[in-house]
């Protein structure tokens, strides 16, 4: 992976990528704390709107604004973002009710829905070798996974010498360094949207999803993915500290056990692709996910002793990123330059749209059937959507040199 570094742009924008993604950890962390102190024991209400609204702003504002932006050069689209999360974060800590929360996370939410697709696109037209761009593209899965382990660390260190308001400062620097980074990079040139109309820019995204049979598959992958991770995202700490009655500490080393599982996949996913068609990757990585969920099901509801909790978290983690990292070689193949930027955001949104689904229903399955339930189904959601892949990606619909 050291050669995608050796490339000064890409090497820059990575660096950006980085930063922005420790100021976003900080912000979580702090604005957790933020929510105690406004609604004190109906924090989790607070969050859970919260969570809702970024959602939300994922896929409903997502698209308009990706297509309102298609003729903002890319660079000054992604600086521009940046400047306004960083505005957004440095008002946070002056907020005094609970309705400026969710105003102000909507806004933030917004920029980084227009921020996100628009530097995936980017990538690939810095690195046009599909070789080189899979390597960056595991690059960016361990920088989210090991983003979510130091994040944690990082504001538990700072908040021993300092409030918690001031961690949003860690996150407008987060913001603005990933602008500096951005301006200092040496854009290529990319065609620009001129002639389209708004509603075909809006649709642009969907309509490449349609023709192509890999996008469709993808799409029911999003739910594959989607399925593991909601089981993850909400039941970790209700298993850890109810059912295992074990301590706060162990709910974040479970969760580095679905981190672990995951970077290992992406450091050896690259070299994998290479030889492997991306479809057998990614259906495999579905399968795992389902199969794991469905062994997670068996052993809470029968055995779930802590050694086997922390192997089959790895193992979700390990399905989903098979999925997510090589996602983006699909959306490269089948779009133009002018066409990556709404695909981009589509996917975005779309993927997105799964976890207003699957959230809830771990939630709720988690109290109505027990944690070993929740699996279940979940299992069951994540095999379907594997074999609605499966029928949808036919390997006669891939090109032959890596489908």
């Amino acid at each position: 992976m050291r050669e995608v570094l050796a490339h000064p742009a890409y090497a820059r924008l990575f660096c950006a990528q980085v930063v922005a993604l420790l100021g976003t950890g900080l912000l979580t962390v702090a604005l957790g704390l933020l929510a105690f102190d406004l609604a004190g024991g109906d924090a989790g209400v607070v969050l859970g709107v919260a969570l809702t609204i970024k959602m939300l702003a994922y896929v409903g504002a997502g698209p308009l604004l990706v297509a309102a932006t298609a003729r903002v050069p890319r660079k000054a689209l992604l600086i521009g973002a940046d400047a306004v999360r960083a505005a957004i974060a440095l008002l946070l800590p002056l907020v005094t009710a609970e309705w400026q929360i969710y105003v102000l996370i909507f806004a933030l939410q917004c920029a980084s829905a227009t921020f996100t697709p628009a530097f995936q696109a980017v990538i690939p037209e810095i690195l046009p070798d599909e070789r080189q761009y899979t390597r960056a593209l595991s690059l960016s899965r361990l920088a989210y996974d090991l983003e979510s382990l130091v994040s944690p660390a990082l504001a538990a260190a700072l908040l021993l010498v300092m409030s918690y308001s001031n961690l949003f400062l860690g996150t407008v620097a987060g913001f603005l360094l990933s602008a500096a980074l951005v301006a200092a990079t040496r854009f290529p040139a990319i065609e620009a949207d001129r002639g389209s109309s708004f509603a075909e820019r809006l649709t642009r995204g969907v309509r490449v999803f349609a023709r192509h049979a890999e996008l469709r598959a993808l799409l029911a992958l999003n739910l594959a993915v989607a399925a593991p991770t909601a089981m993850v995202i909400v039941n970790t700490v209700v298993l850890v500290q109810d059912r295992l009655q074990r301590s706060q500490a162990d709910v974040a080393i479970l969760l580095a056990a679905y981190g672990a599982g995951s970077m290992l996949v992406a450091l050896v996913l690259p070299r994998l692709l290479d030889r492997i068609a991306d479809r057998v990757v990614m259906l495999a990585g579905a399968a795992v996910a389902a199969l794991g969920l469905a062994a997670a099901a068996g052993g809470i509801a029968a055995w779930p002793t802590w050694p086997l909790l922390l192997l089959l978290w790895a193992v979700l983690g390990a399905g989903t990123a098979a999925i997510l990292t090589a996602a983006s070689r699909l959306l490269r193949r089948n779009a133009s330059t002018l066409e990556r930027p709404a695909v981009f955001a589509a996917q975005f949104s779309l993927s997105h749209a799964c976890f207003i689904v699957t959230y809830p229903l771990a939630g709720v399955l988690g109290a109505m059937l027990g944690l070993a339930g929740a699996a279940a189904v979940l299992a069951a959601v994540a095999a379907v959507a594997a074999v609605a892949a499966a029928l949808l990606w036919r390997s006669s619909a891939a090109p032959a040199a890596a489908a």
